[in-house]
């Protein structure tokens, strides 16, 4: 056998934790992410919640709708991390590669350590028990003989589950009559086509290879590879210098349409990115900005700069770009850079010859914390260690969009 692989997944995440923090909310309809009267959506729930329909990504005020009497909570992301520092502790030490997805998840390559099913067998049980002793969450655990086997299996009996996918043939055999949706990457959209076309099953698709490939080009190749079981990638172990981009966004609970306001918050979302880009050691050499509207279309321009991981020189593009941007109410605003290299290359310009960049930046940064701390009564460079934070970063937005001074901008 080429590979084993284990695919780990957290039975929902978020609420676990908080659940097994909190034994009151066992057994109850606890949905995490925004709260029912501001703007967003469910990050996860419990299955207690799923009984209503509530699933990750639906509007919080949807899944109010239908759980009015649901316990709802903000996420603790920091908490989360720290949970999940343990797990990665726990799976990597059975692996010799690993691949972490989000938080709560993970591929691992046990074919050394296991040497067959049995030993791989063995080791997810470990894995499962070690979760549940150390950690106090349970997992639902794929061993298989591929990447995209070993995920279908951690699926197939959740939560707190255990399932075996050993060769192409059993894959096949599990899947052929289900809906093509659940092969990995095919989401609503692609499902869609592929039903208006008459394939609706795995099935289908061995059967008319020929037109899911005309249909959807080279996602459709893979399709039919996967219809056959074939997926022969391996375990990528993750680091941050493998990352396309970096970016930071925030949706306003109320629309906003004041540019001086979205510019402030543009400050705002630099300084995070640049943060996230320190941190990993990592420039961009093309900033990005997006935008939703309020009736929810969302469009994104770009860039190309010279190398940089500057919160300056990444508000002052995002602001060049925002210019050309619609005047329209705003509910969704982000920042970001992309073309990201581990290398600082950068020519010099006749300016820097003559001017003293470095300290022409603290100046201009001074300033303008000079100019929010006046407009909004914040002390915003002394405390940036908590703007970083994702809760910190909203609160602090929705602060300034609701204290924005009338005769200012």
């Amino acid at each position: 056998m080429d590979q084993i692989i284990i695919h780990v997944d957290m039975d929902a995440f978020y609420a676990s934790v908080e659940m097994r923090d909190d034994p009151s909310l066992r057994g109850k309809p606890l949905i995490i992410g925004s709260m029912p009267n501001e703007r967003g959506v469910v990050a996860t729930c419990s299955y207690e919640a799923r009984k209503y329909g509530i699933h990750s990504a639906m509007n919080i005020k949807e899944a109010y709708r239908r759980c009015p009497n649901g316990i709802y909570m903000h996420p603790n992301f920091d908490k989360y991390k720290a949970v999940s520092a343990q797990l990665h502790e726990i799976w990597s030490a059975y692996a010799t590669a690993s691949e972490y997805i989000a938080l709560d998840e993970a591929y691992l390559d046990v074919t050394e350590q296991a040497k067959d099913f049995d030993g791989a067998r063995n080791i997810a049980h470990t894995i499962k028990q070690r979760t549940r002793d150390e950690v106090g969450l349970s997992c639902s655990v794929g061993v298989a003989y591929s990447k995209t086997a070993a995920k279908t299996a951690s699926e197939e009996k959740k939560p707190d589950g255990y399932f075996e996918i050993p060769d192409p043939q059993a894959f096949i055999e599990l899947m052929i009559d289900r809906d093509v949706r659940a092969l990995y990457t095919v989401g609503s959209k692609t499902a869609e086509k592929l039903h208006l076309s008459g394939i609706h099953t795995v099935r289908d698709i061995q059967e008319q290879q020929d037109t899911v490939i005309r249909l959807l080009g080279k996602q459709g190749y893979w399709l039919t590879r996967l219809a056959f079981g074939v997926d022969d990638r391996k375990v990528e172990p993750y680091s941050p210098q493998n990352a396309k981009s970096i970016s930071r966004e925030l949706t306003f609970q109320e629309d906003v349409d004041n540019v001086e306001l979205l510019r402030d918050v543009l400050f705002l979302l630099s300084l995070c990115v640049e943060h996230r880009a320190k941190r990993y050691g990592l420039y961009g050499r093309g900033v990005t900005l997006k935008i939703t509207f309020a009736d929810m279309k969302s469009i994104s321009r770009s860039k190309a700069t010279a190398t940089s991981d500057s919160a300056l020189e990444i508000y002052r593009e995002a602001v060049q770009l925002l210019e050309q941007v619609p005047r329209r109410p705003i509910r969704l605003i982000g920042a970001g850079i992309y073309n990201l290299t581990a290398e600082y290359e950068r020519q010099l310009s006749f300016e820097d010859y003559l001017i003293d960049n470095k300290s022409a930046q603290q100046a201009e940064m001074k300033a303008i914390f000079g100019r929010l701390q006046k407009r909004y009564g914040l002390d915003f460079e002394r405390h940036l260690e908590d703007i970083y934070r994702w809760d910190t970063l909203h609160k602090t937005a929705e602060y300034m969009r609701r204290h924005f001074p009338r005769d200012a901008g």
